[in-house]
């Protein structure tokens, strides 16, 4: 990678992107969570089902046809986890978003985004119906042992972890 320079190195400082190399990775990362939307929107898949495969994808070199995907799917903000996807010209838009864990008792947020991406805690948002856009509300936070009682939408309470509260992005409404 430095002889394609892509990355530098210094002893003290270890590895940094170049210019080239930062815009490749954006590319990258644009590409990847491009695909994510449409294997979610327009083929069916699960968000728990995707990242494996958008990885795969995210390595066509075509950035005309990341475009016209980008075109074709409205110009998408975020993927179907939350995460913002970059512009054309590379840029992320602000996020407001926060970890559940730093919302205050009896405020209401909204579920934006998640940061643990794996399948096994995708699916168990799906076993609890918890999905992006829904409303959550901090009950009580439990001082034994960190747990959080939460209000869902419906009026539904869960008891989760505070692994669970640190893995999802909310907005405050």
């Amino acid at each position: 990678m430095t002889q394609k320079k892509l990355i530098t190195y210094e002893k003290s400082k270890g590895f940094k992107l170049t210019g080239k190399g930062k815009k490749i990775a954006i590319s990258i990362i644009r590409s990847h969570r491009i695909w994510k939307v449409f294997l979610v929107n327009n083929l069916g898949f699960g968000w728990d089902e995707v990242h494996d495969m958008a990885e795969q994808m995210e390595h066509i070199q075509s950035e005309d046809l990341v475009n016209r995907l980008d075109k074709y799917l409205g110009h998408p903000n975020a993927d179907p986890h939350g995460d913002p996807i970059p512009n054309v010209n590379g840029e992320f838009a602000k996020s407001k978003a926060r970890p559940l864990s730093n919302l205050p008792v009896g405020k209401q947020a909204k579920f934006f985004g998640v940061i643990d991406h794996s399948s096994s805690f995708l699916s168990y948002l799906n076993k609890i119906e918890f999905a992006l856009g829904d409303p959550i509300r901090v009950k009580s936070i439990e001082e034994y042992d960190n747990s959080y009682t939460l209000q869902l939408k419906n009026e539904k309470e869960i008891v989760v972890s505070s692994k669970f509260v640190n893995s999802i992005l909310v907005i405050e409404e």
